[in-house]
């Protein structure tokens, strides 16, 4: 327990100092460029402490929830003192506004980028692109029980023909009789295929070499065969006795594109994710109700700081990680999203102005002045009550019927 509220503090603890360097990019981009920064504070409501520096007042608020950049004047319906006037966000260039409010998305990205690449180099990066790597070799069991899909134990006659061929953990497989394979998916199905002596091409610390492996014929079940199903088939195909790796290790330099692309695929997964959240919040209600979670359901920072916590609490620390990164790289794409009040949302109403104003300009009519935000109230208070009652729905069901790793 006392490892397991560890973790649960070390994670929130991420989570916060994330809101804070999200918050920071925001206002060191404005002083940058000259726009006035009021406050800066971390958390919501009653005030614990502030100091004031220059102009501006930073402080710490009692309620651990996000944090603030008050930057005078984002738009032109907010007051501001004769003295601000000059200084507004809003009389600025549209590039100096777009990077000021974009710095909160991309300071999530480069602090997850250097997360996936802290992790790259210690404990190694997850093998999402489902490389052929090997994670180990064994015997090529000669059965598998058909209802467990359980492979038989190794007896002293079995054959191993991966270790025999000198294949070790570490390596990637890149071809097979001259076909090259990309995933393990196509190793295992070239594989069943085959018998007796075949070509491997592996790779092992950046040098490729030839080996022959011995392929053993050995009874499995069809690909795609579910444990504890009806009907499930058994048939004669070949194996070799590997087993795939989990995780890609990398050295200081490699780690760089190792990160690079990892962070691709996570960026592709996190799109994804958003993309089906709609669809998803059936799932919400049901684990609300007390129902089986669903592992892929929509969570809170609740919900994450709990799985982290589970994580630590096994010692996976590799999972702990991995949601930091995964979390900050959510709240910056979804951050992004064009809908008020979100930043994106006041991006979205930048870019607009300017692409008006310049069709307005090749017309020889003057610039159409800032936005009227006051028309966009009805679209933003239902945006802010929809926000507001998913926020509620995820941090119920993560108090009530959290997801745990099992």
């Amino acid at each position: 327990m006392v490892v397991w509220l560890l973790g649960l503090v070390l994670f929130a603890l991420g989570i916060c100092a994330s809101v804070a360097l999200h918050e920071a990019g925001h206002m060191l981009t404005a002083k940058a460029f000259g726009m006035k920064v009021r406050r800066y504070f971390i958390g919501f409501g009653p005030k614990i402490f502030s100091f004031t520096r220059g102009e501006t007042e930073y402080g710490l608020k009692a309620i651990p929830a996000g944090g603030f950049c008050d930057i005078a004047g984002m738009t032109a319906l907010d007051p501001v003192t004769p003295e601000e006037a000059p200084r507004a966000m809003w009389r600025f260039a549209a590039w100096k506004r777009v990077v000021v409010l974009s710095a909160g998305s991309i300071t999530h990205f480069i602090l997850g980028f250097i997360i996936l690449y802290l992790m790259a180099v210690t404990m190694g990066l997850p093998n999402y692109s489902e490389r052929p790597i090997v994670g180990g070799t064994d015997c090529a069991a000669a059965t598998q029980d058909a209802k467990t899909l359980k492979l038989a134990g190794c007896g002293p006659t079995d054959p191993a023909p991966a270790a025999a061929a000198g294949i070790a953990a570490g390596d990637e497989i890149i071809s097979v009789n001259g076909q090259a394979v990309a995933t393990w998916t196509e190793l295992v199905n070239k594989v069943r295929g085959l018998s007796g002596p075949n070509t491997f091409v592996v790779e092992r610390d950046g040098d490729q070499r030839t080996v022959t492996v011995d392929i053993a014929t050995v009874q499995r079940t069809a690909v795609g065969s579910k444990a504890g199903a009806d009907g499930n088939k058994v048939e004669q195909v070949g194996a070799v006795g590997i087993a795939p790796g989990g995780v890609l290790h990398y050295g200081g330099l490699t780690a760089v594109g190792g990160t690079v692309a990892f962070t691709g695929e996570m960026f592709a997964k996190t799109w994804e994710g958003l993309m089906k959240f709609p669809e998803k919040i059936p799932a919400v209600i049901r684990a609300i109700g007390g129902e089986q979670n669903d592992p892929e359901r929509p969570v809170s920072v609740v919900g994450a700081s709990v799985i982290g916590a589970d994580a630590a609490e096994r010692g996976i620390w590799e999972i702990f990680v991995l949601m930091l990164a995964a979390l900050n790289f959510f709240v910056g794409v979804f951050n992004l999203l064009p809908l008020l009040p979100l930043d994106g949302g006041h991006i979205a109403i930048t870019l607009y102005e300017k692409v008006r104003d310049a069709l307005r300009k090749l017309r020889g009519k003057a610039p159409g002045g800032p936005v009227d935000y006051n028309k966009l109230a009805g679209v933003t208070m239902v945006l802010v009550i929809l926000g507001g009652a998913v926020v509620l729905l995820t941090v119920t069901a993560d108090i009530v019927n959290p997801i745990r790793l099992q």
